[in-house]
């Protein structure tokens, strides 16, 4: 059997597991309330797994393994793809109650809301990039962390920008077709 700093590892990534199971379900929860709707919550997680599309690119390329920096790194990147979610479904909806359409509503958010989520990712990418290159001594022990940061912002951030309005436009006309009110869902 494993023992030593490999046992520690794989308890260590076992609560980590737990854990973020344990906080997408409460900020599922958290976000029900928030936006009056059981949908749109679904919605704003539904973007969580995009950052997994540049992450694991990322990782191959410079051949690094999952750690704890990775996970890390993961879990600062569920906080700000949902922000960035958050950002657009919140903007989505204050259009619809003005009277736009769906699809009205979010190119108006995607127009307006591209350059704040566009500054969030570049920051976050431009901050991570003296870690992803170890440029410092001893850098090399997190450099993983700011490998999955780089990779993962990338990738979702352009990816939310499409799959957030894509989803919602979806989830509205799915919601028209079957007759359900906005108090319902």
């Amino acid at each position: 059997s494993m023992t030593g700093e490999q046992e520690d590892l794989s308890d260590a990534m076992d609560d980590m597991l737990l854990m973020i199971s344990m906080a997408i379900i409460f900020v599922y929860l958290l976000l029900v309330p928030q936006f009056k709707s059981f949908i749109h919550p679904i919605t704003i997680m539904g973007v969580i797994p995009l950052v997994m599309i540049g992450v694991a690119p990322a990782l191959g390329l410079t051949g690094n393994y999952v750690s704890m920096p990775v996970l890390l790194g993961l879990i600062l990147l569920a906080g700000t793809v949902v922000n960035n979610a958050i950002l657009l479904l919140d903007y989505t909806l204050a259009r619809r109650e003005e009277g736009d359409t769906a699809e009205e509503a979010v190119a108006a958010s995607v127009k307006a809301r591209f350059r704040p989520i566009m500054m969030t990712a570049l920051s976050d990418i431009a901050g991570m990039l003296p870690l992803a290159m170890q440029l410092a001594l001893g850098s090399e022990r997190f450099a993983p962390l700011g490998i999955v940061v780089v990779g993962g912002m990338a990738a979702a951030t352009f990816l939310t920008t499409i799959m957030v309005p894509l989803t919602y436009v979806t989830f509205e006309n799915l919601k028209n077709r079957l007759g359900v009110s906005d108090s319902e869902a």
